[in-house]
């Protein structure tokens, strides 16, 4: 009887986990000192975060967009930033973006005006470069359609912890088009996305061209923001030091595989473009290369060792940087070590840093700064309550 009433009382501890936690916890129905148990929890130990924030952002890229997409290229490291700080459970979950642009006369016609310019990516660089791509032409703007086309091509995935949002931003009506936007956002409503719209223009003049309407059916946010006003750089005491930290921080990264260099050749570039806005915009970049949202397993050995993406005996000389060419598997995965122990103390001063400079700049913002990084911020921060997620 005491066996069966010991059972009991371990199933009822179980009860009530939130939707965040029940994919990170499995209940162990052996015995904590087991040969399997000790597998098992080695196995959980390396297995990596399971949930998502997807973001798809479909912007307008019609003539009257170019300050759509100079706030698109001069926020995107303000916005990761923020979403580098939730977490689901005890977990910080991983981060994909994917980017559309439609209403521009140099696409396609018969496909909408609409161009899928990059699918669901957790790689920061790509995403940074394809949104320095984007250039503007009039066109017309189909708004449902650019919906419906996302929520088709994309991986939207069926983890119910996952928190997948549609960023939709233009100025013409939200109607026009041969694809309804409330069957569009009928179909969101099935894949459990939220569809956010982003009215470009007067806040009245979103609602009665249907932009609230829009987000209305997916209980997402409907925003208006004035895309022709500049992005505001806060300088901080903290950002030439952070600067002089991501200079070092980018000699921690060992290249491998054909398209190694061409991906730290990008890694500089994308440096530089941020810069280019501004050096607090070079900042907020060197912020989000701390955190554990960047990653480079496809071509950095440290990334890639650490998440398994290759076997170290298995590369061959010509895979190698000229400075591992010819060493055993002993001393190449000695130097990775040193150069994950060089950027982890970088990454995390870099952080302790930016603690400091966020308590700065938080007293010298003012109301309605930087229009597209605060409407999807907010956004983002209401909606993932619903899943349980928080901000840390």
């Amino acid at each position: 009887m005491k066996t069966h009433l010991k059972t009991f009382a371990f199933c009822a501890a179980l009860i009530g986990f939130t939707s965040c936690n029940a994919n990170n916890k499995k209940p162990k129905l052996y015995a904590e000192h087991t040969v399997e148990h000790e597998i098992e929890k080695k196995k959980n130990d390396k297995e990596p975060n399971k949930q998502f924030i997807k973001v798809a952002l479909l912007l307008d890229t019609s003539n009257s967009m170019d300050g759509l997409i100079d706030q698109a290229k001069a926020q995107l490291w303000d916005i990761v930033n923020e979403l580098s700080y939730a977490k689901c459970g005890t977990n910080k979950p991983n981060l994909q973006i994917a980017l559309y642009e439609y209403g521009n006369d140099n696409l396609n016609g018969d496909e909408g005006y609409i161009k899928q310019v990059l699918a669901f990516s957790d790689d920061l660089d790509d995403i940074s470069k394809e949104l320095f791509s984007l250039t503007t032409n009039g066109g017309e703007e189909y708004c449902g359609q650019v919906i419906q086309t996302s929520l088709n091509q994309l991986n939207w995935g069926k983890n119910p912890d996952d928190l997948k949002l549609i960023f939709i931003a233009g100025n013409e009506a939200f109607t026009q088009g041969k694809v309804n936007y409330q069957d569009a956002t009928t179909n969101a409503n099935e894949k459990d996305v939220t569809v956010n719209t982003i009215f470009c223009g007067n806040y009245r003049q979103g609602i009665s061209s249907k932009w609230q309407a829009g987000a209305q059916l997916t209980k997402g946010d409907y925003m208006a923001i004035e895309q022709n006003t500049k992005t505001v750089h806060i300088a901080s005491p903290y950002d030439d030091t952070i600067l002089i930290l991501n200079k070092k921080l980018n000699n921690t990264y060992v290249t491998y595989g054909s398209k190694g260099q061409r991906k730290m050749e990008m890694q500089a570039e994308q440096d530089k473009n941020a810069a280019g806005y501004s050096k607090a915009n070079a900042v907020s970049r060197s912020v989000s290369k701390s955190s554990h949202l960047y990653k480079n397993k496809s071509w950095d050995l440290v990334d890639a060792e650490e998440m398994d993406e290759v076997v170290i005996s298995d590369l061959t000389d010509d895979a190698l940087p000229a400075e591992l060419k010819g060493k055993s598997t002993e001393e190449i995965k000695g130097y990775i070590d040193i150069k994950r122990k060089e950027r982890e103390d970088i990454q995390n001063e870099i952080q302790e840093l930016n603690a400091k400079r966020k308590v700065y700049i938080s007293k010298q913002k003012t109301e309605g700064n930087n229009g597209l990084e605060n409407a999807m911020t907010n956004a983002i921060k209401a909606q993932a309550q619903k899943k349980n997620y928080t901000w840390k």
